[in-house]
């Protein structure tokens, strides 16, 4: 585990996959299905074999609410670039910039452990102008996946 100061009114911790406790890892499993599959209304396989090999980015308020997430990816494991995905913010929580305070946490500790690395996403594309706002290019046509039209976008190392 590795923490970092508040940013964003969160306090930011990393995780690997063995070091999280059972009520974190239900806390981030509950926000991510509470985001992508119901308020998204998408039937998708979340729990896709990946979260093993991934560290995990949780920012929790001064209670210890889990409000924001995403994982980590390192190159090779789900492309040759490095990756962040499962990026969510829990839906109390909205209206605070926590999107973009995650997103730059998430891509300020990417860089850290992986220097010089591109860095992929898989957006959803109504996203694509926030993505586009840290840097990130279109690098595919819009596809459907999951019933949400999704964009390859990719930032160079």
């Amino acid at each position: 585990m590795s923490g970092t100061a508040a940013a964003g009114g969160l306090h930011w911790r990393l995780w690997s996959w063995n070091e999280w406790s059972n009520d974190l890892l239900y806390a981030a499993m509950q926000l991510r299905s509470a985001i992508f599959v119901v308020e998204q209304n998408c039937v998708f396989p979340d729990m896709d074999g990946l979260d093993p090999a991934c560290t995990h980015l949780c920012g929790c308020d001064d209670d210890g609410r889990l409000l924001a997430y995403a994982r980590l990816l390192a190159p090779g494991v789900k492309h040759e670039d490095a990756s962040i995905g499962r990026v969510v913010t829990a839906i109390e929580a909205r209206g605070r910039q926590l999107g973009r305070a995650l997103m730059q946490e998430a891509l300020r500790l990417t860089r850290a452990r992986h220097p010089g690395a591109a860095v992929r996403i898989g957006a959803q594309q109504h996203l694509e102008r926030f993505y586009g706002s840290f840097g990130f290019k279109t690098i595919s046509t819009p596809y459907l996946e999951d019933g949400i039209w999704h964009v390859d976008m990719r930032l160079p190392g």
